[in-house]
């Protein structure tokens, strides 16, 4: 199993495909799906991969999703994949991509291998690095799977159940622009009363399940000019649906006072993103992913996170959605790597997966 498991990994970790620029490796995945799973396949209007895979020895129930996301963070272009040891990592200049590629390698090894498997719904979205956008347009009209599987978490033995409330918060602050040597006096500093307001937020946790961040901030033109605007780009996320809300009007209300206060106007949009969600205990997904796990061997770990996934978007659509892990370290870093001993536990547990579905 190790010597395709590889193979296919690093060959699609080879295909860039940063947020945005996927369409070549969701291309690669289609053909690859569609001649060694017989699977058809087909792209959603926003160029999402919606993959079928025929049963395979297990009859009678009802289809399975199975999930991933086909973009990578950056640095994410030309990345050369090396193998030491039984570790897999990049050259050192880049990301590797086993987040989430490793999830998708381990699932088309998991079904090529298989003795049965129930009819799979794989779904491969675009751009979820960059606020889930994939997942918010997938056409779930094409999907008839009530209960997915989120190949993109770390930890083998972990199994995300709940997510935050997220809210993408867009400022943009007006003042008055002046020459800042001869005449600062009739200039009103658009930064001035943005930096105001963020000193006055709590960033970070502010609560043990509410986080805010400032994320950007762009202002002014010259280095002599008052400047006359700013953009700001932040977020709050938090386990209470409520809470997200509540502190998000809070810090509405510090840039629009912080403006107000030196004769500025701010305009500030609240958009919220996804909705939290919490799986009960007995959910039958989880339940199901419980006994895949335990018979591999290992002692499942439930876990809700404060950050966003495409099952918080699936559980929204009303597809019953965990998140299981694939293995993945220091995600995000140039030193992400991944060990192929764990590939090949993910491999088995998806397998002792199929076994619990089709039982």
């Amino acid at each position: 199993m190790s010597e395709r498991l590889i193979d296919v990994f690093c060959q699609m970790v080879k295909i860039d495909s940063e947020s945005g620029n996927e369409k070549a490796f969701l291309e690669y995945l289609a053909n690859l799906f569609r001649n060694n799973l017989g699977a058809v396949c087909v792209f959603d209007a926003f160029g999402n991969l919606i993959t079928r895979v025929p049963a395979k020895n297990c009859s009678g129930k009802s289809p399975i999703l199975f999930n991933c996301h086909g973009d990578t963070v950056k640095p994410g272009r030309g990345i050369e994949p090396v193998v030491v040891d039984g570790v897999i990592r990049s050259k050192g200049d880049t990301i590797l991509g086993a987040d989430d590629k490793a999830g998708i390698a381990e699932l088309y090894e998991a079904v090529c291998t298989a003795e049965h498997h129930p009819e799979l719904e794989i779904t491969i979205t675009r751009e979820e690095e960059i606020g889930l956008v994939g997942a918010r347009h997938l056409d779930v009209a094409e999907i008839k799977a009530r209960m997915g599987f989120v190949l993109d978490g770390d930890k083998l033995d972990s199994i995300v159940i709940g997510g935050p409330s997220h809210m993408i918060i867009d400022i943009e602050i007006k003042g008055r622009a002046a020459h800042a040597g001869m005449e600062p006096e009739k200039g009103i500093s658009a930064i001035r009363a943005a930096s105001h307001a963020i000193s006055i937020i709590k960033e970070g946790w502010v609560d043990s399940e509410t986080t805010c961040n400032v994320g950007t901030i762009e202002g002014g033109l010259i280095r002599n000019g008052v400047p006359e605007k700013v953009f700001i780009k932040a977020e709050c996320r938090s386990l209470n649906h409520d809470t997200c809300i509540a502190y998000s009007n809070t810090v509405k209300n510090a840039f629009d006072v912080s403006a107000q206060a030196i004769g500025a106007v701010a305009d500030v949009k609240l958009n919220l993103a996804y909705k939290s969600v919490r799986l009960s205990e007995d959910a039958s997904v989880l339940v199901t992913a419980c006994k895949a796990l335990e018979k591999t061997g290992l002692t499942p770990d439930t876990r809700i996170i404060c950050g966003g996934t495409d099952a918080s978007i699936l559980n929204g659509k009303g597809i019953q959605s965990v998140i299981l892990g694939i293995g993945v370290r220091a995600e995000h870093s140039n030193d992400e790597h991944i060990y192929v001993s764990d590939m090949e536990t993910a491999v088995r547990i998806m397998h002792n997966l199929f076994e619990v579905l089709c039982d």
